[in-house]
């Protein structure tokens, strides 16, 4: 069975921010990280531009074989060395992106998962969740907004894939037996970690039973419903959403 996409901008008005690709055995999933509106990123090409060159840098190295922390250091170096002449690498803002690959074998997968997008697997009946909780864990200790993001691709704070190769040793990698997996960036994943209208097995038979798009639709309509972000306080009202399912 192939690999199904479903992705969404949060706005009509901004590039969707997030990527997925997948060729016949391995894919990929980003979601871009960038600078506050007010803020300088010291890039000139945007948030998207970096995801996609960065997405499509680390399946290729994939599907030819490499590691994933190795492909991803690849990817991270390559990505960089197409704007350090022109951009300042060196802000702690520079575009990054958080990542989700997975690459089937015959009887496993193999997967790497950097900062808050998430990979869900068929495990005993259940369901695996496969996550870097570096993020969420930092939270409650320094709070949101700026302090949060001063703690990213730092020693003792959490990872993304920006300008930095070393972001690859972060990444959280390992095997698991073969089975359908779900992969959601954090726009996607809202559905169960902001709105609570979904547990993470809700999520999977979601998908398993009407596909990606479904989830997708689910997290508009939970929006939607709230958009004053009041009751469920979020930092955007709406937000670029990706899930990716496959199955064998």
């Amino acid at each position: 069975m192939p690999f199904h996409i479903a992705t969404a901008p949060g706005r009509p008005d901004r590039p969707n921010e997030d990527f997925a690709a997948a060729t016949a055995t391995v894919a990929v999933l980003l979601d871009g990280v960038g600078a506050p509106t007010d803020s300088d990123d010291g890039c000139s090409h945007g948030v998207s531009w970096h995801t996609r060159r960065l997405g499509s840098l680390l399946l290729a190295a994939l599907d030819e074989g490499a590691a994933p922390r190795e492909a991803l250091a690849e990817a991270i170096t390559t990505v960089s060395s197409l704007h350090e002449g022109t951009c300042d690498l060196g802000l702690q803002e520079t575009p990054s992106a958080t990542v989700v690959a997975v690459r089937v074998e015959a009887d496993h997968l193999e997967y790497l998962v950097l900062s808050d997008s998430v990979l869900l697997t068929e495990a005993d009946g259940g369901v695996r969740l496969i996550a870097d909780t570096r993020l969420d864990d930092l939270r409650p200790r320094v709070g949101p907004g700026q302090a949060v993001r001063a703690c990213r691709n730092v020693p003792g704070g959490f990872w993304t894939a920006g300008a930095a190769a070393r972001a690859a040793e972060e990444a959280v990698v390992g095997t698991v037996p073969l089975s359908p997996f779900l992969a959601m960036t954090d726009g996607a994943s809202r559905a169960v970690e902001v709105f609570g209208d979904l547990s993470w097995e809700g999520v999977f038979e979601l998908v398993r039973h009407r596909g990606p798009a479904a989830l997708v639709d689910r997290v508009r309509e939970l929006e939607a419903a709230d958009p004053s972000s009041r009751r469920f306080p979020r930092g955007k009202v709406r937000d670029d959403a990706t899930a990716l399912w496959w199955t064998p």
